[in-house]
């Protein structure tokens, strides 16, 4: 049985690029097809810094598909509500995740790390996080330490008395950490990041989740050396998906 010493928390994700098949001149073989046909092929020899022209006027005009012929798969380890958010994206994406029917869970879970903001403030569809006092992370951290601690106890009994994984798993909340593997392309990616990330240049405001957020800023950061011509005509457009 686990003792509540042995569980693990985390209040960071993790996220790695393990595979990719993506860069600017992808972007530029697709979109010349459509008035080079077969020459379009001569565009995979070339410097594709001759032709970031081209990628900027597809990113503005929203020219889209091109962005579409690439690929990147990533895996995550985090908190299992940023999952349940992360696979509202369905376009362009594809998703595997560990099970909790195959495998018993390990006690892994995530705890809000001193510099989260706690409270809200405003009413639903205007509001805004603002810091914590001392009181207030010290009461988050002990209840959820506390609470997963008996959610993994009860997890534990009941696997200790036969009863199936994916009964048991029942007792388990969304702070414990997940892990899957996620690919998606360009266009995707944009997308996401436009609805997942804040940031000084986006034309159209978002307010994520803080966590989600995080996986969102380690992908940008992967993405950005692959196609660094895309990334930066993402930027300059408002980080808005073609």
């Amino acid at each position: 049985m686990t003792t509540p010493e042995s569980l693990t928390f985390r209040s960071d994700v993790t996220v790695e690029l393990v595979k990719s098949s993506a860069s600017d001149a992808d972007v530029l073989f697709a979109a010349r097809v459509s008035t080079a046909g077969e020459q379009s092929l001569e565009e995979l020899k070339k410097d594709p810094e001759r032709s970031k022209g081209l990628i900027n006027y597809l990113m503005r005009d929203r020219h889209g598909s091109p962005f579409e012929h690439n690929s990147m798969t990533f895996f995550i380890s985090a908190p299992i509500f940023v999952f349940r958010e992360f696979m509202r994206h369905r376009v362009g994406w594809s998703y595997n995740e560990e099970s909790g029917r195959y495998r018993e869970l390990e006690p892994v879970f995530y705890v809000p790390g001193a510099d989260r903001k706690l409270v809200q403030e405003g009413r639903p569809g205007k509001y805004v996080f603002v810091e914590g006092t001392p009181a207030q992370h010290e009461a988050v951290t002990g209840t959820l330490r506390e609470s997963y601690g008996q959610a993994y106890a009860a997890y534990q009994k009941m696997l200790a008395e036969g009863v199936a994984r994916e009964v048991a798993r029942a007792a388990l909340p969304v702070g414990l950490y997940s892990s899957m593997y996620a690919t998606c392309n360009a266009r995707s990616l944009m997308h996401f990041l436009g609805l997942r990330t804040q940031h000084e240049l986006a034309k159209v405001p978002s307010f994520p989740q803080r966590e989600i957020e995080m996986v969102g800023e380690k992908m940008e950061a992967e993405w950005a050396k692959l196609m660094p011509l895309t990334y930066a005509a993402f930027n300059a457009n408002g980080r808005v998906a073609p």
